[in-house]
């Protein structure tokens, strides 16, 4: 027997007897969390050999968010880097530094596999 998928527009609606019934669509909103309820993950990564990434991961919120901390964390690291898959990369081992920024902004967070 087959798994059963639920569809999220009918919300368990399987049939109904009203001929005007419409099934009216559910915008899903990801809120943003407050920073002080995050669980971020730091860890350090090495790509090609010799160079290091510092990675940050578990961000839950907003894609917008996660840009802005993004973009905060590279000015404040004077490093390249980006967000990828939920992922934001800096650019070299900046562990120390992302640690007191991150501790300004009232974010939680551990370190992971260092």
């Amino acid at each position: 027997m087959g798994k059963k998928i639920k569809n999220s527009f009918t919300d368990g609606i399987v049939y109904s007897t009203n001929p005007d019934f419409i099934i009216e669509e559910k915008e899903e909103v990801e809120a943003s969390v407050p920073p002080e309820k995050q669980n971020l993950r730091l860890t350090l990564r090495s790509l090609k050999g010799n160079k290091k990434v510092t990675v940050v991961y578990n961000f839950v919120g907003l894609e917008s968010d996660r840009e802005e901390l993004a973009k905060i964390l590279k000015s404040k690291c004077a490093c390249g880097g980006g967000y990828k898959e939920g992922e934001i990369l800096l650019q070299g081992e900046f562990l120390p530094k992302v640690k007191t920024e991150l501790d300004k902004m009232g974010y939680k967070y551990k370190v992971a596999g260092v």
